[in-house]
């Protein structure tokens, strides 16, 4: 009896989202290692906790990225404290792996709003008072009210 035709390898390169797999999946991975993250670091010092992020958990190992040498070796020494963490949050970590980059940025969330000083939202008002057109009146007064005055 012959055998099927192997499906050929996958090409090398870029793929199609389509053969990605789900993006869905690939969100709730994000909010996973966005939530133990968050419950990591809150039991570091609040000075490292601020200088580095979980990265990933894969095969029993975390991986954390550090901004500098310098925090990555403080982050070692924590490293027995956040594996038995990891253990009791339900993760099975038996080795800590860490990675020296740049960290994001924060999520623009965390980024303040645009605000304006109390000068430039009086201009802004005295504008809206001159102008007809009630759809950008509305909308020189939206932009005055980030003056907060």
């Amino acid at each position: 009896m012959p055998l099927a035709p192997k499906a050929p390898p996958p090409a090398p390169g870029p793929r199609g989202i389509a053969d990605c797999g789900s993006l869905r999946g690939l969100f709730e991975r994000a909010a996973v290692l966005t939530e133990l993250d968050r419950q990591l670091r809150q039991h570091l010092p609040p000075t490292l906790a601020g200088q580095i992020r979980l990265g990933n958990v894969h095969g029993g190992r975390l991986v954390f990225v550090a901004s500098s040498a310098a925090w990555a070796s403080r982050l070692r020494l924590e490293q027995a404290a956040i594996l038995r963490l990891a253990r009791t949050l339900g993760v099975d970590a038996r080795t800590l792996t860490i990675k020296v980059a740049p960290l994001p940025p924060p999520p623009p969330e965390a980024a303040a709003g645009p605000s304006l000083s109390p000068a430039a939202a009086r201009h802004l008002r005295a504008a809206a008072a001159g102008i007809t057109d009630p759809e950008l009146r509305e909308r020189f007064l939206a932009l005055a009210s980030l003056g907060g005055c």
